[in-house]
């Protein structure tokens, strides 16, 4: 798997959350890549940002003049989560790095400010937000969606699984009695 990271942000990010960045990172888009039975090696750019940058990402590709959380740019359009077996018919139209074989799942957009205001909104640790923001991205990337209720409720079941798994959890943060 191969992961590359690019920080717009701050210029010591891990002291800024408190842990590392990329170890947590690399941590969870394994497990949610392993739980979701990706049958390949993967590689994915992920991009720590502020609101400003994020605003711009999200007005020039969705044309939402706002910032958000977490924005995903999947390389591959798959037509149901997970449907690995279309790959094989698009390995043409470059779905796989030709020198390292490895899928190109797609680009991750995080706003290190959204991470600390949601995490404070919610009653939980930055550690959980920016786990979950990551763990929620990766399914986008591997085509799932929460349009609907169903898909909602589909994508938190699988984000949390993951989650748990790693004993990262929906606990208060220190000094908080909000549980969301």
């Amino acid at each position: 798997m191969t992961i590359t990271f690019e920080n717009e942000y701050a210029e010591d990010l891990d002291a800024r959350l408190g842990f590392s960045g990329e170890a947590l990172a690399r941590e969870v888009i394994a497990k949610v890549l392993s739980d979701e039975d990706c049958p390949y090696e993967a590689e994915i750019s992920v991009l720590f940002i502020d609101e400003d940058g994020i605003r711009e990402i999200n007005s020039k590709t969705r044309g939402i003049d706002a910032p958000t959380d977490v924005l995903s740019f999947p390389m591959f359009p798959f037509s149901s989560p997970a449907a690995y077996g279309e790959l094989e018919e698009a390995a043409a139209a470059d779905t796989f790095d030709p020198e390292s074989g490895e899928l190109l799942l797609g680009d991750i957009v995080l706003c290190i400010p959204r991470v600390f205001s949601q995490a404070q909104e919610y009653g939980h640790s930055v550690r959980r937000e920016y786990a979950f923001l990551l763990a929620h991205s990766v399914l986008h990337l591997l085509g799932y969606d929460h349009m609907s209720a169903e898909e909602a409720a589909e994508m938190e079941k699988r984000q949390e699984r993951s989650l748990k798994t790693l004993g990262i959890s929906r606990e208060p943060a220190p000094g908080s009695s909000l549980i969301q």
